[in-house]
Formats: C-alpha cells, sequence, structure tokens
C-alpha cells in the first residue's frame, strides 16, 4: 500500500536516523568492489584460449574456467547474504575482499587445469559473501530517495559495464603480459579495497539472528551445478543422452526438494516471501533471464572477433569498449527516469531496446564488418543494458526490512549469475549443435567452415533476443511498483508497511 502525501504537508521526520556522513566514499569502495566480482566473470573469456594451450585444458572442460567461477558465485550467494546479515556485512565484506585475493593468487600461479578451476571456484564462493555484503551496505547507507536512485545508477552502471571491461582488460593482459595476469591483477585491488573499506564504510547487521539452512544451500547448489553440467553433456553427447537425461533429472529433484525445505524450514535460507512479492518475484525473474541471454552473447562475439574476423586479444577487448559505455550512458539516464517514470517503464523499455539490439546480431554475414552491423547492434544492446540493469537492482529490493536485506541482495546477483552459467552452457550447446547441422548439410570446405562458423553465432544471438524480449514480457506483466518523485511541484509517494 502507498500514501501520497503532498510535499508542502510533509512534517520534518525528527525519528529518522541521521545519514552516514562516510556514505559516499563508501559508496566508491563498494563500486570497486563490485567492479571487480563482475569483471571475474568475463575477465577471463578473452584469455580462455592462451589459459587453455598453457594448461593442456581439453575443449570440452575448457568452459569450466567459466562456470566453475560463477556456479560457485551463484549457488552460494544466498547463504552468502544470509552470514553476513549475522555476522556482519563490513566484516564479512573485510574477510571475502581478502579471501578473493588470496583465491586470485592461487588461480594465477595455477599449474594444472584442476588447480586452476579449484581457485575459480574459490574465487566465485568468496564473492558470493561479497556481493551481498556490498549491496546491503548500500542499501542501508543510501536511504533517502533521490540519492539511493544515484547510487544505484553507479552500482547499476558497474554491473552491467563490468562485464564488458573484463573483456577489454583481458584481452590487453593476455596480449601484453599474460592470461595469469587477469587473475593476479585482483591482488592489489582487493587489498586497497579492503584498507578503504576497513576506514570508510559503517557496520551493519541483522537485528534478529537464526541458523544458516544448510540442506537449503545443498540442495540449491546442488541443483544448479547439475543443470549446468546437464547443458553441457547436451552439447557433447545429445539431449536424448542417458547421462544428460539423468542430469536434468537430478537438477529437477534438488531444486524441487529445495523449495520444499524453504517452505517447510523455521527460517529457511531464501524466504519465499522475497520472491513472491509481484514487483521483487518480477524483477528476479527478469534478471534470471537478461544473465541467461548476456554472457554467453559475450563468448559468442570473442569468438567472432577473434576466429571470423581475426582480431587480436587486444583488439578483442577494445571492440568491447562502445558496451561499456553505452552501459554507462544507460545507467546514467536510468537514475534520472526512475523516479519519473518508475521501474515497470524503465526495465520494459531497456530489455526492449537490448532485444532489438541483439536481433541486429542475428543479421552477421560473412561480409558483415564491425562498423556497418555490429557497432550498432553493440550500442543498442548496452544502452537497454544499463536502463534495465539499474532499474531491476533497486526494484529488487523494494520494501525489504532490514533483516532480510542480505538475502534479497543477493538474489540480485543469485539471478543474473544464475542466468549467465546456464546462459554460457546453453548457448555454447546450441551455437555448437547449429554448426554442426550446417557443416552436415553443407560440407566441410574453408569457407563452408566459416559460414557454418557464423551460423551458429547467428542461431545463439536468436536464442538471446528472445531471452530478452521474454524478460521485457515479464516486466511488462507483473511489475507494478510506483514511482517516486521527489521534485517540489510533485507528489512524493511513500511505502508504507
Amino acid at each position: 500500500m502507498t500514501t501520497t502525501l503532498e510535499r508542502q504537508d510533509l512534517e520534518p521526520d525528527t525519528t529518522t536516523p541521521a545519514l552516514d556522513p562516510k556514505r559516499f566514499r563508501a559508496l566508491g569502495v563498494i563500486a570497486v568492489a563490485q567492479l571487480m566480482v563482475v569483471l571475474d566473470a568475463s575477465v577471463v573469456i578473452i584469455a580462455l584460449p592462451s589459459a587453455q594451450r598453457s594448461l593442456h585444458i581439453s575443449t570440452a572442460n575448457r568452459q569450466w574456467m567459466l562456470t566453475a567461477y560463477t556456479l560457485a558465485f551463484a549457488g552460494l550467494l544466498l547463504l552468502g547474504g544470509r552470514i553476513a546479515d549475522y555476522l556482519g556485512r563490513k566484516r564479512m565484506f573485510l574477510v571475502s575482499l581478502i579471501g578473493f585475493a588470496a583465491a586470485s593468487a592461487l588461480g594465477g600461479l595455477a599449474q594444472n587445469s584442476a588447480m586452476l578451476f579449484s581457485a575459480r571456484a574459490l574465487q566465485g564462493a568468496f564473492a558470493a559473501i561479497m556481493a551481498p555484503s556490498a549491496l546491503s551496505l548500500l542499501t542501508v547507507a543510501f536511504s533517502e530517495p533521490k540519492e539511493r536512485a544515484r547510487a544505484f545508477g553507479v552500482y547499476g552502471g558497474i554491473a552491467g559495464g563490468g562485464a564488458a571491461i573484463g573483456l577489454i582488460l583481458g584481452g590487453a593482459l593476455t596480449q601484453y603480459a599474460s592470461w595469469r595476469w587477469t587473475l593476479l591483477i585482483n591482488v592489489p585491488i582487493a587489498i586497497v579495497a579492503a584498507l578503504a573499506a576497513a576506514r570508510f564504510v559503517t557496520e551493519s547487521k541483522s537485528p534478529v539472528r537464526h541458523g544458516y539452512d544448510i540442506p537449503g544451500a545443498v540442495t540449491a547448489t546442488g541443483g544448479l551445478l547439475a543443470l549446468v553440467y546437464a547443458f553441457t553433456k547436451a552439447g557433447l553427447d545429445g539431449w536424448a543422452s542417458s547421462t544428460t537425461l539423468m542430469l536434468f533429472a537430478t537438477a529437477a529433484v534438488l531444486l524441487t526438494l529445495f523449495v520444499l525445505i524453504e517452505r517447510r524450514a523455521t527460517h529457511p535460507l531464501l524466504p519465499l516471501r522475497i520472491i513472491l512479492d509481484r514487483n521483487r518475484g518480477g524483477s528476479f525473474l527478469a534478471s534470471l533471464l537478461v544473465g541467461t541471454a548476456m554472457l554467453g552473447t559475450f563468448l559468442s562475439l570473442t569468438y567472432y572477433f577473434q576466429g571470423t574476423l581475426h582480431y587480436s586479444a587486444m583488439k578483442s577487448g577494445l571492440a568491447f569498449v562502445p558496451f561499456s559505455l553505452g552501459v554507462i550512458t544507460g545507467a546514467t539516464s536510468a537514475s534520472r527516469l526512475l523516479p519519473r517514470f518508475g521501474p515497470r517503464f524503465v526495465i520494459m523499455s531497456g530489455l526492449s531496446l537490448s532485444a532489438i539490439g541483439l536481433g541486429i546480431f542475428t543479421l552477421l554475414g560473412v561480409q558483415s564488418t564491425y562498423v556497418s552491423l555490429v557497432l550498432p547492434a553493440i550500442v543498442i544492446v548496452s544502452v537497454g543494458m544499463g536502463l534495465s540493469f539499474v532499474a531491476m537492482s533497486s526494484t529488487s529490493l523494494l520494501g525489504v526490512t532490514p533483516a532480510d536485506a542480505g538475502v534479497a541482495s543477493a538474489l540480485v546477483n543469485t539471478t543474473q549469475q544464475t542466468g549467465g552459467s546456464l546462459g554460457a552452457a546453453l548457448i555454447n550447446t546450441i551455437a555448437t549443435g547449429a554448426t554442426a547441422s550446417y557443416l552436415a548439410l553443407h560440407g566441410t570446405s574453408a569457407s563452408a567452415k566459416v559460414a557454418g562458423a557464423i551460423h551458429g553465432y547467428t542461431t545463439a544471438f536468436t536464442f538471446s533476443a528472445i531471452m530478452l524480449a521474454l524478460a521485457a514480457a515479464t516486466a511488462f506483466t507483473l511489475i507494478r511498483a510506483p514511482r517516486v518523485v521527489d521534485n517540489d511541484d510533485q507528489a512524493l509517494v511513500i511505502p508504507v508497511s
């Protein structure tokens, strides 16, 4: 329920706590940490071929350099959010920064694939504590509507642009240093961020402490792992193979058990009230679909740049610069549009715009060039992503009680990373299958291989565009949150619990 009061009728609220004077410095620290978390999911994409050659990783297993991170991140985020709520968000933010630095060093010094994949999973585990801690601290520090919109504008821009920045940085480090530095660079960044956080971030925690719901964490993580592995095996063994079907069945059983456990648990890992709220649930579902579309899109574009256009690692990274600029532009615009038009309009508009951009990617052909087709599509997709990321992050935390702030914050990242894990595996399987089918019909000449690869990419882009269109439809159907306006001559909408 909302109550609308004219601005001139509002009386000063002497019960409102004073704003944290260090909140903008804390925002800077949180922004750096969020950039590192999001960036690390993509920074290794361009470095992957070099790491594969260096450590003799098989083609079938190379994707685990990505999914080991995103799976651990997504699977443990809910537990990480609850740990941060109970033990202190600043405390766990500091612990996770140091742990992330140590895991990054381990990965950068890896001597074999097992060591590398383990380090990536460990990075994901610490990121699963860091990300919800950071977003909870941000939510608590910025309680005034206009300031919160601006803070989420910064956060959303980083969340959206971090993936593209990671590709740029990964290309530069791989070409001019070593693939190992795509991991080692996190060490000094995390240490500096931890020192700054110790000084500028204010501690907060949930006023009530309960258990950690370990059965819920095990079934959620196991179900996601089985689902991603099922998509991987589908590309290798076929969708109808016994192994693939068994993995899908295992995923279904574990995820069903997770829901049943959460319904019956006294203190669930994921209180269903958080996602059953119409606005938050719609935002989480849209975020899941966006994650499914975007990481696979980056992967397809990277191989298109290096395999079809024959770009170097550095040039491939630079090709993504317009994406970063577009996301920043969209996020900046969203912070202004969100109070005026409300989240439904902003999310739906951003996702529709990005779906159109991905639709342009489906027109790629053997003779297509970067400037004529790829660049316009990148700009359109990225501006739409910037708009939608800010609005989805803000809506995901709408009306959340302080006790649930950590879990709700974790869900913002959980949906994106879960979608990314599923999307990377599924889109890779779709693209590979489309290419194989094309070659079966047209032969295996050099020209057919090039055309077949492009056919695989455009098939993947088509799937991604459909996912974003579904996300836009989800926002239109489910999200009904009111707009919050803070202009002198307009009404101020205040949520009432």
